[in-house]
């Protein structure tokens, strides 16, 4: 991890901008989503990626019912 040496305030609202350019160097756009980790004392955000359900598989990603699945576990289950 490096640090970019930016220091922001938190609002009454607990909110804080993340710099222009580095939402533009992560390829972050208005209406994206993050997921938030908590790891020992640090906050780590992450811009979401859907994964599989089953193996957490990121590519060729489908879904059925509201859930993401891969093509991979899909040909498995029809093979079951």
């Amino acid at each position: 991890m490096r640090a970019i040496g930016v220091v922001r305030r938190v609002d009454d609202l607990g909110r804080f901008v993340i710099p222009k350019e580095l939402r533009h160097s992560m390829s972050i756009v208005d209406g994206d989503k993050m997921e938030i980790y908590v790891t020992d004392e640090m906050i780590v955000l992450e811009k979401y990626r859907p994964s599989c359900m089953f193996c957490g598989s990121h590519e060729e990603l489908v879904s059925f019912k509201g859930h993401p699945i891969c093509t991979e576990c899909i040909e498995a289950a029809k093979r079951v």
